[in-house]
């Protein structure tokens, strides 16, 4: 038996002048090129769990391939949402041909109806808990036209497959995800990651996640990590300990968490020592306004961005770096906050800034609440889902504003002399402390 196992993915924005600004500013490209170069590794897990003695082969494209898709007996597909259309198109192409198709994902599981005109079979929900009946109906020819994950029963992290990393071609990656955990706390009204498939948050045994390190530097000896988590140290005992098993891997590696990661001095020490370089952190904004209502369950992003920098300052004299994350467009700021940007930037080091718009994605709060309220521009154009483009009308300033706003901020971040400055910056303020800090631990050891 042949699988395909296709990933739809990539950095694209349907404003032109946005893409030409990319190819100006290298940093500005090189940032919005990590959010989306990783490999799929919801696809790699399900290469997993098929039967040893089957052919597989993953791939990725970016948009509709303009070279024949190879040959197989089944297509699974998986898309960000901004590609879904071409996805949709590849997988048209290949039941013209008579392969079965599987489709899946996050826009899949938001929108069933429109996924399932272009495929044999759906899956709903986190695919580990559906993928192996779907292999077993389609060995007898008896696939079903949809497969779903009831809400609220959870995949167990501690069933799932180390992921077939060895499918991917080296050259192509300068880091590899691994996944410690699913699902978050908190409700970020905008959030369109694995929060939208699980109510739950759940954590991987982190034995279970040593070992794909491990099978990851079995072809790699000194790979860069990534661990693919809505939140890394929500948890911050389990992520004490799992600093202390990354420890004896002589990995460096990269987190995705939130604020009060800063409110634990000896986890940070615990990260600097494992190798994190680097934690991103979604900020938002930094006025009060702006995160008011983002988060939903206790607005707790309000009730903490008066730390922020004291926060950071914390964080980044441990030596571990923070990119700050902010998203333009929120209903609380005005067009002040592209210029209150780049000043919290200065006053805090920040060793990386990300900037993105507010995107309202299918299935999020943001967009039941923009539909309702007549605010979104194009309701079904999934092309502008970018997290580049604007698809919704901004409350406190128009379109044209945010989308000129946005390539002027991106101009002033993202030159050569910014991105060196920030670099430097960090050096100077945090250089001292670093090497002060590791010298008492040092010391003490």
């Amino acid at each position: 038996m042949k699988f395909a196992l296709i990933a739809m993915s990539g950095i694209r924005a349907e404003n032109t002048k946005l893409t030409d600004l990319g190819m100006k500013l290298p940093g500005f490209l090189e940032r919005a090129q990590t959010l989306f170069a990783m490999p799929s590794l919801s696809l790699l897990t399900l290469a997993g769990m098929i039967p040893d003695g089957d052919e597989i082969q993953y791939h990725e494209y970016r948009e509709f391939p303009s070279e024949q898709p190879p040959e197989c007996d089944l297509a699974a597909i998986t898309s960000f949402t901004a590609q879904v259309e071409d996805a949709y198109r590849l997988a048209d192409l290949y039941r013209r041909r008579g392969t079965t198709v599987v489709m899946g994902g996050l826009h899949v599981s938001k929108m069933p109806d429109e996924a399932a005109r272009h495929a044999d079979a759906i899956c709903v929900g986190e695919g580990e808990s559906v993928w192996p009946q779907i292999l077993a109906d389609f060995s007898v020819g008896q696939l079903k036209r949809c497969y779903e994950q009831p809400w609220g029963r959870v995949f167990d992290l501690a069933n799932a497959p180390i992921p077939r990393y060895d499918l991917l071609d080296p050259a192509k990656y300068n880091r590899f995800p691994v996944q410690t955990s699913r699902g978050c706390p908190f409700k970020c009204e905008f959030c369109a990651s694995s929060i939208l498939l699980t109510p739950r948050y759940t954590h991987k045994p982190i034995a279970r996640v040593i070992d794909e390190i491990r099978a990851i530097k079995t072809r790699w000896p000194h790979p860069f990590i990534e661990l693919a988590d809505d939140n890394s140290f929500a948890d911050r005992q389990y992520g004490r300990r799992l600093a202390e098993a990354i420890a004896h891997e002589d990995v460096k590696w990269f987190a995705e968490t939130d604020i009060s990661v800063a409110q634990d001095d000896e986890l940070l020490r615990l990260l600097a020592e494992s190798g994190c370089r680097q934690i991103l952190i979604g900020l938002e904004s930094p006025t009060a306004s702006g995160v008011n209502g983002v988060e939903l369950k206790s607005n707790w992003k309000f009730r903490k961005c008066h730390g922020y920098r004291s926060a950071i300052e914390r964080i980044q004299s441990h030596g571990i770096t923070v990119n700050g994350c902010f998203v333009l467009g929120l209903d609380g700021d005005t067009e002040e906050v592209f210029d209150l940007i780049p000043e919290f930037v200065e006053e805090t080091a920040l060793y990386d800034v990300q900037i993105t718009i507010r995107t309202a994605f299918p299935g999020t709060p943001l967009y039941r609440r923009l539909l309702a309220a007549g605010r979104l521009i194009e309701p079904y154009n999934w092309r502008k889902c970018t997290l580049f483009d604007v698809n919704f009308h901004p409350l406190q300033m128009t379109c044209e504003q945010l989308e000129h706003r946005f390539y002027e901020l991106a101009a002033t971040l993202y030159n050569n002399d910014a991105v060196a400055k920030r670099h430097r910056r960090f050096v100077e303020v945090y250089g001292p402390k670093w090497r002060s800090l590791r010298a008492c631990t040092a010391a003490s050891a």
